[in-house]
């Protein structure tokens, strides 16, 4: 059952699971505070422009170029790799901190390109303005990303996944501080909107912050000292490093592409921003938990395996890694797909945030569920690329992804409204996994999966369709307390009928066995 797989799968998606939950406890004092007014839609705007620059530098293109090559230094040099790792943090320091500069400097041009639906109008002033102030958290979370993935390659997941949970902490402790003591947050005009806001978009470089110490923490106890001893300068390794990495990056401008042309169409709809994000946040609670764990333990597996020619070891990681996936994917898929009125509505329906807003959210919550697994699969598939060290080929698939989802989003935009930036997203990504796959198709049987995956992604499909039917017919059996004051306890019978019925439907067709999951985890007491 891979168990070092299985428990680094669990290890992180555990501690992922937990950063998830407070990033909703984080997204419902939003709504409940600022809702899908000026102060919301400018925050998440400033707050995706270092999310959408963190993806391109720390968890595509450098990220997916680091890991393999100190992974295989790893393997074959042993503490020599971290000599590597020190030249990559003095680079990274010196390429990241002139680019925040640029960045805070040109923030309007940043905004306009991000929203240019928010120009003439108040929230275009706020945006950059709370830009500037969270700009800087790409440096320090790209730092953090590189003493990561340092620690993942030596098989230490523990501090590397806590660390995300730190960011919502400082999220829910600045809310906090400025319900009980809103004077510590001057503003000229006392309006709590703003108040809110601005409290919140101080809490991105502070939170990135206490991300990078706890993982810099870790990596020096761990014995891994990565304080750059020279000045940055190019050596081998690193001109290795750039050659790798120049097409990631490059594929993860596409993917980031991606999200402007989203966010550019949602720009036009009043309150449609804030509708995809509060959207985006639940679907992506699964995507972390289930495919940034497979991301972050596959890659460094599957580089040592490439090194150490362990074919067999290949196909069982990659089959293992789809399996887990597909366990836990599916099934919230078709959750959110049967049920997104309840989730959206008992999660954020209040104060600034209406009924409108809710079956808004749920709309796009339904598409992106649609897109959910391809999300997923793209985590599994990946690392194949990367392990060997091509990233070209993904960087060409992504950009039929771009075109797929600029047809879509704009060509439907007039026809359908903002709902085309939810659906051009999920599109592009089926096409992105369409192409993976059959790209990985001439590796042969290295990237195929083996009989036990094949044989159970099917029961799992069937597993959860059952699900389905038991959420529709409990969730109408409550409908009445979903309208009243008990809709919390609704739901939480609502998502507890929807696990055991889940998991005993699987077991039932054997689409899983429980015992062989509780054996990996008793082999590594």
């Amino acid at each position: 059952m891979a168990p070092r797989l299985i428990k680094g799968f669990l290890t992180v998606g555990g501690w992922t699971m937990l950063s998830r939950v407070l990033g909703f406890v984080r997204d419902i004092l939003i709504a409940r505070f600022l809702g899908t007014g000026v102060a919301a839609e400018a925050f998440f705007v400033a707050f995706s422009l270092p999310n959408m620059f963190r993806r391109f530098f720390a968890e595509g293109a450098f990220n997916m170029a680091f890991v393999p090559l100190y992974a295989k230094k790893l393997e074959a040099e042993g503490a020599e790799a971290d000599a590597f790792a020190r030249d990559a943090v003095a680079g990274m320091v010196m390429i990241l901190t002139l680019f925040s500069v640029v960045g805070i400097v040109f923030m309007p041009a940043l905004v306009l390109a991000m929203a240019s639906g928010f120009a003439d109008d108040a929230r275009f002033s706020l945006a950059v303005f709370y830009g500037r102030i969270a700009f800087p958290y790409i440096l320090l979370i790209s730092l953090a990303a590189l003493v990561s993935g340092v620690l993942n390659s030596n098989g230490r997941f523990l501090a590397a996944a806590a660390a995300p949970a730190l960011l919502n902490i400082v999220f829910v402790a600045a809310v906090a501080l400025v319900w009980f003591f809103p004077w510590l947050v001057p503003y000229a005009t006392p309006v709590p909107e703003l108040i809110f806001g601005r409290a919140l978009i101080w809490a991105v470089p502070v939170g990135g912050a206490a991300q990078l110490a706890l993982v810099w923490w870790a990596a020096a106890r761990a014995g891994h000292r990565l304080l750059p001893r020279r000045r940055p300068r190019l050596t081998k390794d690193l001109k290795r490093l750039l050659v790798i990495a120049a097409p990631a990056a490059l594929a993860g401008g596409v993917v980031q592409v991606n999200l402007l042309v989203g966010r550019q169409v949602a720009s036009y709809f009043d309150g449609a921003v804030a509708w995809l994000n509060y959207a985006d946040r639940l679907y992506q609670l699964p995507l972390g938990v289930v495919g940034i764990a497979i991301g972050v333990v596959l890659l460094p597996d599957l580089s040592r395996r490439v090194r150490a020619g362990d074919e067999d070891g290949q196909r069982d990681a990659y089959s293992r890694a789809f399996e887990f996936s597909w366990l836990l994917t599916i099934p919230s898929a078709v959750a959110l797909l049967v049920v997104p009125l309840p989730l959206v509505s008992v999660l954020f329906e209040r104060g600034a945030f209406d009924a409108d807003d809710t079956a808004a959210t749920a709309i796009a919550l339904m598409i992106y569920a649609v897109g959910l697994p391809a999300f997923v699969l793209q985590k599994v598939l990946q690392p194949i690329y990367f392990a060997r060290e091509d990233t070209r080929s993904p960087l060409r698939f992504a950009v039929v992804s771009l075109v797929i989802n600029a047809v879509v989003a704009l060509g439907l935009s007039p026809v359908i409204g903002w709902p085309a930036a939810a659906l051009g997203t999920t599109l592009a990504a089926w096409g992105m996994v369409v192409l993976l796959a059959r790209g990985v198709r001439g590796l042969g049987a290295l990237a195929t999966l083996d009989d036990r995956a094949r044989t159970r992604a099917w029961r799992i499909v069937l597993a959860a369709v059952l699900m389905g039917f038991v959420l529709w017919i409990t969730m109408l059996i409550l409908g009445p307390m979903f309208a009243g004051t008990w809709r919390g306890l609704a739901l939480a019978v609502l998502v507890g009928m929807g696990i055991l019925s889940y998991f005993g439907f699987a077991q039932l067709v054997g689409a899983v066995r429980l015992a062989e999951l509780k054996a990996a985890l008793r082999r590594q007491r």
